[in-house]
């Protein structure tokens, strides 16, 4: 194409771009005046109205992320039919919907991601633009169908990869491959494990899939959101825009210790402690906890009632007990039916004590109310409560879990491990909350907080039906007969519903807040790390089983993570679970990733290393340092890379000013690295290779090694140092 005619065609594409925003505004604008008319409408009953304000404001948020980047390509098919591709679907709404813009998703885009020169999949020409805000700068095209095509986004792909990071993750949505693409359309049901080593955009892909099954399962979906679990908070931060920047909203972000609603981990577990929490067997230490607190009594506990003294002995004690556990209830119901079993001796013992004085055999009236007087006395005694307390109380997880960490002999009785002995019990690590959380159903609701909550909701009614009475009730409406009373519209009911403070929280924060809250879908990210209690967790948040799950089993850290996939998976998912890999490293180039590869060979010498696409030209380098050298060297690092666009950071071991541990930095990624002390990263934690091969694949463009004892052999890479000032 001449540059005369490439010049008119881009302006050609200019004018079609425009005109797809021409729409988009239009569209937009259409929307927040729906949006603004809901808010202040006054049809239907107030859940509708607050279905309709939600729906809307989804919309606008949908077209207003839809702005940046809406239309990054073309396809011409074989036959010159011409499809633009984007973020959004846009239709001709007068020339029978028309699509003027595909939405990426759909089906007829899938050729933009995944047709070759061997495999053209009916496309003649496949164009992409490369643009900035409205404007679109330039575009390249490839022709595919001839032998002597190269396969598809190999420019735009290189320009994305070598770009500088910014603070987030960005999307892929114009430059998926077709590897990936493959992954994200994936028509599965149950579990998705996508494994792949640093670089390979197994994060990013996940992500897409969840964008890519909000779309096609929209009504299926919307309804319950998706769930992402990441490793800490700063990736979830990181991550976090990938899927507004899609339009989708609906996505609750978590870390396993964000499960318990309220919770706040404070405290870290030794490494024995956190694999003994994570593995299924203490399920038989939370089920000895518990029966532990169910006890019987040493010597009779002694009940004062009007006309006699009742008695609690261990024979009685022991039968409620035993009648409590076969119901299987969760514990504080269960004690209603200890209660019952209870109450039901002491009456009779004391009915027969009471009664042999004054009623006949056939004075049944009498033994009933004398029954009901006995029962009415122990329902309001004191001592008679307080014996049920000691002999079944209600707990709470945390109560029940902090007071067993802080007694050695709870610990023993229960048959758990002295290790996780600690004299603050709640302060709470993360290996913590899959058992707060296992807890909740093991020990169940008190039962008479409901009762509360339902007395309360009856008085409502009762005081709404009183204003009711009040209306109808008035002398002005007895002369005519064809008045509406306010009973003719409202029930009391109905009445005190209204004065109900309205829930007008978004789902996000419905779900956030709701321990109970299930998911139409999980993505969990570097699953490697979670444990067996973990997985527990996820799948009662997610009854239809339906997961994306993202890890790489070479970086796992946790002492009580997974070193087989089917291990976590086969429990729950045996005939559900697929596995893909992703074999290609978008991120690390080849100079850097040669180093890491030499770590890898060392501790998981059967793991292949992902092949990097590109090459970045500048080798990493290594400095030895005195300890009283190594701020300065820090410093002049931090300095240098301030004066360049990107981002940059510091990985070292605890202990290290101004360094971040490697196992705060899964995931991120940054334009330069600066590793310090390699050997201590080693030789401090049992997973020590796993964490320095995590630090070293975190560079885009730059990669320098810090180190004062001698570099570790698995550094071969490295193998020569030299003097580096950034």
């Amino acid at each position: 194409m001449s540059t005369q005619g490439y010049d008119e065609e881009l302006r050609s594409e200019q004018d079609y771009v425009a005109g797809l925003y021409t729409r988009l505004d239009a569209q937009r604008a259409r929307m927040k005046a729906k949006h603004a008319a809901a808010l202040g409408g006054t049809g239907g009953t107030a859940m509708e109205r607050d279905d309709e304000v939600r729906a809307l404001a989804k919309e606008v948020r949908r077209l207003d992320v839809a702005d940046n980047g809406l239309c990054f390509g073309r396809l011409d098919s074989l036959s010159g039919e011409v499809s633009y591709i984007g973020r959004i679907g846009i239709f001709d709404e007068e020339n029978g919907y028309e699509p003027l813009l595909l939405d990426w998703r759909a089906p007829a885009s899938r050729a933009f991601y995944v047709a070759t020169a061997v495999n053209p999949e009916n496309t003649r020409r496949r164009r992409q633009f490369h643009t900035r805000g409205r404007r679109v700068l330039d575009f390249t095209d490839e022709v595919l169908g001839r032998p002597s095509s190269e396969e598809r986004g190999d420019a735009a792909l290189l320009a994305a990869v070598n770009a500088p990071r910014g603070e987030g993750m960005r999307d892929i949505v114009a430059t998926i491959q077709a590897e990936q693409d493959e992954i994200i359309r994936l028509d599965h049901p149950g579990v998705l494990v996508i494994e792949g080593g640093p670089g390979t955009g197994k994060t990013v892909v996940a992500l897409h899939r969840v964008a890519y099954l909000l779309y096609t399962q929209r009504e299926r979906m919307e309804r319950h959101g998706v769930l992402v679990v990441g490793p800490n908070p700063a990736f979830l931060n990181h991550i976090g825009r990938v899927l507004p920047s899609l339009g989708e909203s609906d996505v609750v972000f978590m870390t396993t210790g964000d499960f318990v609603p309220g919770l706040r981990v404070t405290a870290e577990d030794t490494e024995r402690a956190a694999r003994i929490k994570g593995s299924l067997k203490v399920l038989d230490v939370l089920a000895a906890a518990i029966a532990d607190r169910q006890r019987l009594p040493e010597v009779p506990l002694l009940i004062d009632l009007a006309d006699t003294t009742a008695r609690i002995d261990a024979p009685t004690a022991e039968w409620a007990r035993e009648e409590a556990r076969a119901s299987g209830l969760p514990h504080n119901e269960a004690r209603a039916v200890f209660t019952d079993i209870v109450t039901y001796v002491i009456t009779e013992r004391a009915i027969a004590r009471i009664g042999r004085g004054w009623l006949t055999r056939d004075d049944r009236d009498g033994w009933e109310q004398l029954r009901a007087d006995l029962l009415k006395e122990l329902a309001e005694n004191e001592k008679f409560t307080a014996a049920i307390d000691q002999l079944w109380p209600i707990l709470t997880p945390e109560s029940l879990l902090a007071e067993l960490y802080e007694s050695p002999t709870r610990l023993r009785a229960a048959g758990a491990d002295e290790s996780l002995h600690r004299a603050d019990g709640a302060a709470w690590t993360v290996s913590d909350v899959p058992l707060l959380d296992e807890l909740v159903d093991l020990l169940g609701r008190d039962k008479s907080a409901d009762r509360t909550a339902e007395r309360e909701r009856r008085a409502e009614a009762e005081y709404a039906a009183g204003v009711l009475d009040l209306l109808v009730d008035r002398q002005d409406s007895m002369d005519d007969e064809d008045h509406l009373y306010a009973t003719d519209l409202l029930y009391a009911e109905d009445l005190a519903d209204r004065f109900l403070e309205r829930d007008t929280r978004t789902l996000v924060e419905r779900a956030s807040a709701d321990r109970d809250w299930t998911y139409r879908h999980v993505v969990v990210d570097e699953a490697q790390e979670l444990s067996e209690m973990d997985w527990r967790v996820l799948m009662r948040r997610c009854p239809n089983r339906s997961f994306t799950v993202v890890g790489d089993l070479a970086q796992r850290r946790s002492p009580a993570g997974a070193k087989t996939w089917a291990a976590m998976l086969n429990p729950y998912v045996p005939d559900r679970w697929v596995y893909r890999k992703l074999t290609v490293n978008y991120r690390t180039p080849a100079e850097i990733m040669a180093v890491a590869a030499g770590v890898l060979a060392d501790f998981a010498p059967d793991v292949q290393p992902p092949d990097s696409v590109r090459s970045c030209g500048v080798q990493p380098w290594s400095k030895q340092v005195t300890s009283h050298d190594l701020p300065t060297e820090i410093a002049a690092f931090t300095e240098s890379e301030s004066t360049r666009e990107g981002t940059s950071i510091v990985i070292g071991p605890p202990g290290v000013p101004g360094a971040v541990p490697p196992s705060q930095t899964k995931g991120l990624e940054f334009d330069a690295v600066l590793v310090v002390d390699p050997a201590r990263i080693l030789t401090e934690s049992p997973r020590g290779a796993a964490e320095l091969y995590v630090a070293l694949t975190r560079a885009t463009q730059r990669l320098g090694v810090l180190h004062q004892d001698p570099l570790p052999a698995a550094l071969s890479g490295l193998a020569e140092p030299v003097t580096h000032s950034g």
